[in-house]
């Protein structure tokens, strides 16, 4: 099934202890978790779909907002074309590939698609 176009449909936050996160979530709000390596677990039933990366810098905003687009090459340019910094070139990952920017107030946000 295709994503919708310019939809938010993923937020991604950060975690120092991902076993600690897990069992809260899991405890808490009955949510479920897929692991992706070491570093990274998704989540699921919680209303919107999301995931957890694990860090060990301080979290100040540990909130990463990512919007789905099927066009990767053509967001980027007209993200870049009104004065935003990319801050994060596009990468592929398991299931698709997405870059992160900088929006005009600071925020960073992210955009992907599927692979």
């Amino acid at each position: 099934m295709s994503q919708p176009n310019n939809n938010i449909n993923y937020v991604e936050l950060y975690a120092n202890d991902l076993d600690s996160i897990k069992s809260f979530y899991t405890n808490i709000f009955d949510w479920t978790f897929t692991d992706y390596g070491p570093n990274y677990t998704s989540f699921s039933n919680s209303g919107l779909a999301g995931g957890f990366e694990k860090t060990n810098k301080p979290i100040v905003n540990g909130a990463l907002i990512v919007i789905h687009h099927h066009n990767l090459e053509e967001i980027k340019q007209k993200i870049s074309a009104h004065g935003c910094t990319i801050s994060v070139d596009i990468f592929s990952f398991p299931g698709g590939k997405r870059f992160q920017f900088i929006h005009p107030s600071g925020n960073e946000l992210a955009v992907w698609t599927e692979a």
